[in-house]
This record gives structure tokens, C-alpha cells and sequence, in this order.
């Protein structure tokens, strides 16, 4: 698949300095830029780059004025960066552009597709499957009864959709990401053993929600596990049964969230963060890599530690945790010299 500059620059709305047919077939790092591809320069600190890299492409912002020789055709345009990511997605967007199905895969009785239909090899549509446009749903994918699945959503390879679940437009769910598997829900006997409780409810994904490879998204006791539009999951995430994130949430990897608890908007959560359940998180909370969270927690605070503590606290005592041993041998030499003082008397 190949583009020129003129082609590019009419996605980008940007100028062309240079050759305008010149083709590009592939993207690279600015440093490594080779023959045949695209890059991009927005940070200053890699302008020497530009003048040795032999990309037959680069993105560059509107003000950049060389001052020595280049061989790379440039495309100007108001924010490189910005341009840049946007090219990516176009060109994902082409890359994942498949349509039909393929051979064998099965198909449900009363199932449902719109236009643009991707189905790959052995994945598997059960029953009352109603899938919108543009969809891409890739190989060894299990989609359970009565899912409903919106348009412009990608499924990609090996990830399960469990039954009743509703997944909104524009959605992406990654390779192995299980989406609404039973909800840990058991309760214990007189003799200590254990007897699971039915978990009847579903999950629900609004709108250009991502979720990570390898994560899974418990269904409800009752009612719905809900992510609301524009929440973004990393890999490797567990979130429990009746738990509600709220829009634009997004979360690191190895995050686990126990059941019920409610995450408000725009948070900004860290990698291998534990959260408790059945509590409550405020809008706009950003919560520090590795910490544990046991209460609720008012919008806008940023904590960090486990349990966690108010960010700017927990920095402030870190400076003591760090110093504990001279604090206990200044301790210690303060002791000595009293006793030594009450010996003399």
C-alpha cells in the first residue's frame, strides 16, 4: 500500500516542500528513517535528525525552516505531532479495512450484520447476534447469545464476548480481553463451603470505549457492569461485577477493581492500582502507579502509596521513610547521652 506526498498532504491538510509524487509504503522513527518511508519531526531535541535521516517523507510543523541541505521531502502542517497520530489512525483504519467472511466459521440462527462486515476464520456468532456497520470482528472470536454490537467496532483475534452484553460504536477490544464472564459471586455454608451465586446481569460498553489485551470485564450480580463513553483500558485489567466507570476513566495495566465500586469522570488511574469494593471515586482523581485505595475519595484528589495517601503528603513523608535509619541512630545517640548524663549525677 502506497502514498504520495501530494496524497498525504491532502490528508493532513499540509503543504508539500519537495517532490510531491514521492511514495512512501511504510512509517519509521525519524532517526531510522529509510527509503520508502514516513516520519515525523516535533521535538526540537531530534532536529539534527532531519538533515541525515534518508525518510522519503517527513511531517513537519508549518514554522520549521531548515538550514542546511535535506534530501526528505517535506509535508507541512499547523501541529506534526498531532498530524502524525492522525495519519496512524487512518492508516490502521486502512489496514483493518477487511471485508466478508471467511471459511469455516459459524454462524446462529436469527443473527444480524450491516454493511462492511468482517467475520475471520473460525470465530464463532451464537444466536440473536446483532452486529451494526462496519464492523471487524477477526479470527477465533466467540460472541455469546443476544450481544448486541454497534457499528465501527473492532474485535480482534482470540478475545469472548459472553452473552447479553452491549458493546456501542466505535468500540476496540483487544486480542484474549474477556467481556462479561460471571462476576466473582460465592457464598459460604455452615460447613465452610462454598455455593456460587448466579450472576444474571450483563455488561455494557458505551461509546469508543478501548479495552486492553488480556483484560476482562466481569457482567453484573444483577443489573450491569457499565463503561461509559470514552473509557480506556489497558491490558491486563480485571473489573468485577456492578462496577460503573465513569467517561473518558482511562486505566493501566494490571489494575483490579473488586465489585461494586463506582469511578467517576476523567481519572487517571496507574498501573497495579487496588481498589476495594463498593465504594465510590469522584470525578478527575488520579491515582499513582501501585497504590491501594480502601475509602471514598472526594473529585480532584491525587494519591499515591497503599493504603493510599493524599499525593503531596505521601511525598513529604517519603522524605522520612527514606531517612528512618539515621533518625533511629540519632535517636539512639540521644538516649546514650542522657543516660550517660543521669549516670553522672
Amino acid at each position: 500500500m502506497k502514498f504520495t506526498a501530494t496524497q498525504i498532504a491532502g490528508i493532513l491538510e499540509g503543504e508539500v516542500e519537495g517532490n510531491p509524487q514521492i511514495a512512501v509504503h511504510k512509517l519509521s522513527k525519524i532517526e531510522e528513517g529509510e527509503q520508502g518511508s514516513l516520519t515525523f519531526l516535533a521535538n526540537p531535541k531530534y532536529t539534527s535528525y532531519i538533515y541525515s535521516t534518508k525518510a522519503s517523507i517527513t511531517i513537519v510543523n508549518k514554522d520549521f525552516v531548515p538550514d542546511q541541505e535535506i534530501s526528505t521531502t517535506l509535508i507541512k502542517v499547523d501541529d506534526a505531532y498531532k498530524s502524525f497520530s492522525k495519519l496512524l489512525e487512518y492508516y490502521d483504519k486502512v489496514k483493518n479495512n477487511k471485508i466478508g467472511l471467511e471459511s469455516p466459521c459459524y454462524i446462529g440462527d436469527n443473527v444480524a450484520y450491516g454493511e462492511g462486515f468482517y467475520l475471520g476464520a473460525f470465530s464463532y456468532l451464537s444466536d440473536n447476534v446483532k452486529i451494526g456497520d462496519n464492523v471487524k470482528i477477526f479470527p477465533n472470536v466467540y460472541i455469546g447469545d443476544n450481544v448486541t454490537i454497534g457499528d465501527d467496532v473492532i474485535v480482534f483475534a482470540g478475545a469472548k464476548i459472553y452473552s447479553e452484553s452491549i458493546i456501542g460504536n466505535g468500540c476496540v477490544i483487544h486480542s484474549g480481553a474477556i467481556i462479561g464472564a460471571d462476576g466473582f459471586g460465592f457464598t459460604p455454608n455452615e460447613k465452610g463451603e462454598y455455593s456460587k451465586v448466579p450472576q444474571t446481569g450483563n455488561v455494557i460498553l458505551e461509546d469508543n470505549v478501548d479495552v486492553g489485551a488480556g483484560t476482562t470485564i466481569d457482567r453484573a450480580t444483577l443489573g450491569s457492569t457499565i463503561l461509559r463513553k470514552g473509557v480506556k483500558l489497558d491490558n491486563q485489567i480485571q473489573i468485577a461485577h456492578n462496577v460503573e466507570i465513569g467517561e473518558h476513566t482511562a486505566i493501566a495495566a494490571q489494575t483490579g477493581i473488586a465489585g461494586s465500586t463506582k469511578i467517576g469522570k476523567h481519572c487517571l488511574i496507574g498501573g497495579q492500582v487496588g481498589i476495594v469494593g463498593h465504594i465510590t471515586i469522584g470525578d478527575r482523581v488520579k491515582i499513582q502507579a501501585q497504590s491501594g485505595i480502601g475509602r471514598n475519595i472526594k473529585d480532584d484528589e491525587v494519591l499515591q502509596g497503599s493504603p493510599a495517601l493524599n499525593y503531596g503528603d505521601y511525598n513529604k513523608s517519603y522524605v522520612h521513610f527514606k531517612n528512618l535509619p539515621k533518625l533511629v541512630n540519632k535517636i539512639n545517640n540521644i538516649e546514650k547521652q542522657v543516660e550517660g548524663s543521669e549516670d553522672k549525677r
